[in-house]
């Protein structure tokens, strides 16, 4: 849109009529005195993004002599620090050197390691032992895991039996299918236990 403005015999302001990209005509369109078109207006910033863009290099409040002060020492280090990089190029004989030293700490390391035996009863003792320990570790859990398994059982005999009484006083009168099939596992369930506890 053109950002001139026309002024009409009573004083008001219009955008004048324009033709779009396509060919057709725009109308002109009436406007208040001070208008900015939508494409003109600057867009909007936080007053923390207008900080971040204009951040102060040094604390506010600092003083102008600690700033002046501060820019030489900076300048001092750069100038060092860009002597130094052409001056620290390594010579092809400290390499060499680097080399023979690294080789020659490798080589300690191997006669140090060949000095070092250990001897074969020490390791057979030391496996001993973990298998041991692992041994009596497993004893213990399959303890537990057969008294787990006790509890299940026994509680499963006191279900069975509980359910006999029922059909015996009358309760349970026409017994479902699963319930006669727990009843007659009850001699299997009762031999499992019996080798269960002498286990134990």
């Amino acid at each position: 849109m053109a950002s001139t403005y026309i002024k009409d015999e009573q004083g008001g302001t219009f955008i004048p009529a324009s033709q779009r990209p396509d060919g057709t005509w725009r109308k002109p369109r009436r406007v208040k005195d001070g208008y900015i078109p939508q494409e003109e207006v600057p867009l909007y910033e936080s007053k923390g993004k207008q900080f971040i863009k204009n951040k102060p290099i040094y604390p506010i409040g600092a003083s102008p002599e600690f700033i002046a002060q501060h820019k030489a020492k900076q300048e001092a280090l750069a100038a060092k620090t860009a002597k130094s990089v052409i001056t620290t190029q390594t010579k092809p004989e400290n390499k060499k050197k680097k080399k023979k030293s690294k080789s020659k700490n490798t080589e300690i390391i191997i006669e140090e390691l060949a000095k070092t035996t250990i001897s074969e009863s020490k390791v057979e003792d030391k496996i001993s032992s973990i298998s041991n320990e692992v041994n009596k570790s497993n004893q213990k859990q399959t303890a537990v895991d057969a008294e787990k398994r006790l509890k299940g059982l026994r509680k499963k005999i006191r279900e069975i039996e509980s359910l006999e009484e029922k059909i015996q006083s009358g309760l349970l009168k026409n017994p479902e299918k699963e319930i006669l099939e727990k009843m007659r596992r009850k001699s299997e369930i009762i031999n499992e236990i019996k080798s269960l506890e002498a286990k134990v």
